[in-house]
Formats: C-alpha cells, structure tokens, sequence
C-alpha cells in the first residue's frame, strides 16, 4: 500500500478502559496517525468517555468479563484490516510510530503480525531487566488473523500467520506507586485463586515456600534484576510475593470456612 504525506495509516488502535481519564490522552496523543481509534469501556466513572469522544474515538461500554473478551471485542468492531491494541498505560514512541508508518508505506506487507518491545518505566527509571525488558508483544496484527485469550490473567495473542518483530519500543507507565502495586498484586493474586478453585487446581503445600523463593531468584538473579539497582530489588520481591498470594488465598479458600465464627 502506498501511504500519502500526512494520510492516517488504516489501522485500529483498539483499547480497554476503566476510569483511565489520567492515562488516555498521552496514550490517544501517541496514535494519532492512525485512523480510528475502538474503545471498550467497563462503564467508566470518571471522565474517560469525554475523553474519548475529544478524540473522536468509538466507544463501546460493555461489562467486565475478562481482559480477553473485552480486546477480543475491540478487535471484532474495529473497521481495518490491521489493528493495534494497547493499554491506556501505554505510548508508542515516536521511534516505534515512524517504523510503522514506513512498514506500511513500502509496499505489499508479507507479514500477519509484529511483535513490539514493551519497555516499563517505574519508581523513577526505565527498568532494563528482571524480566520486565526486553518484553515482546503481539499487539499489531491482522485481525482475521489473531485472538486474544488468557492464561492466569496474562492475556496473549494466538496468531495464524507469520510474524517478525519491530525494534521500536512501545512505553509503560505501570504502577504510579509501590502501594498502587501491591493493591494490584492482592486484586489479580485473588482473581487468579478463584479461577485455580473454578477448575480444581490441585494445591501442594510446599509450593506457598518453594514457588515465591524460586520466582525471586529467577527475576533478581538469572534474569539479572539486580541490575536496575533498588527498583531491581523492589520489583524481585513483589513479584515473589504476588506468588506467594496466588497459593496462601487459594489454600485459605480450600481450608477456611469464610462463614465460621471467626470471619463474620
């Protein structure tokens, strides 16, 4: 496809949003250059539609499922062939926006996805390691191509095709604080516990000791989180604890009785 000097790309940015009137300008801002814009919204309070509608965005409000089904929605309504999904937390660079506007302004296309690096900034610096970078995502595919769906909340792209990657970064700004994450760390750690109890996880004790300390090592140590200094650390020991929550309130689910005397 040929794209003209100052012509909008024909792809759909797709979002989720919840109350995300703080985060969505910046992310709209960063996109600019493509040609709509499909939000699905879990019925926001704050001023997250108005916000939208500024931008001229089509905006779909429908009930919190599951992350899967509400991106799954935002694809199926979107009008191109290509579509984009972020989160409102997220930019696109301007490095990562002029490859993409030059991937599709060079001719036929051979691909049916691209994977793009998400780079995470928290507690005052961009973290380089421990996992959280280098992060590639399948977010820009061919819509007839791909579908969202999720493993313990962590939502991921099952594609048909061929891929290749982008080196642009795409921009996170994650949790606004360390009591913003751990609120977060105790609402997806119970999330994840009912969906283990829905299914009839099997729960080995030694694994509320073993699976923390092994997450720790593997993100501070083999995936050299130590290298981002104390944030490094901070970010070590949370995520061993979100796994820690996972299996103290699963087995508090299959052990306590939440109507016994004591839990009234």
């Amino acid at each position: 496809m040929v794209i003209q000097e100052g012509q909008k790309l024909p792809i759909s940015v797709c979002l989720i949003t919840y109350n995300e009137e703080k985060n969505l300008p910046e992310c709209l801002d960063s996109v600019n250059w493509a040609d709509e814009v499909v939000i699905v919204d879990s019925f926001s309070t704050d001023n997250t539609l108005e916000i939208a509608g500024q931008y001229g965005s089509r905006v779909i409000q429908q009930p919190l499922g599951s992350f899967a089904e509400q991106k799954n929605t935002a694809v199926r309504n979107a009008s191109n062939e290509w579509v984009l999904c972020l989160d409102a937390d997220e930019r696109v660079s301007p490095q990562l926006a002029q490859e993409i506007k030059e991937e599709f302004s060079t001719g036929p296309i051979e691909w049916d996805g691209y994977y793009i690096n998400r780079h995470t900034f928290y507690l005052g610096r961009w973290i380089n390691h421990g996992g959280w970078y280098p992060s590639y995502k399948l977010i820009l595919f061919k819509k007839d191509k791909g579908a969202w769906g999720s493993i313990d909340l962590h939502t991921r792209v099952f594609l048909e095709g061929r891929t290749t990657q982008l080196k642009g970064d795409l921009w996170h700004f994650t949790y606004r604080n360390i009591s913003h994450q751990l609120r977060t760390v105790d609402n997806f750690s119970r999330i994840v516990a009912q969906q283990w109890q829905r299914e009839g996880k099997r729960l080995k004790g030694w694994s509320l000791a073993i699976r923390p300390l092994t997450k720790f090592i593997e993100t501070y140590v083999y995936k050299r989180g130590y290298k981002d200094g104390i944030p490094g650390l901070i970010i070590a020991i949370t995520s061993s604890f979100y796994v820690f929550l996972k299996y103290a309130k699963y087995w508090e689910m299959l052990n306590i009785d939440e109507d016994s005397p004591g839990n009234r």
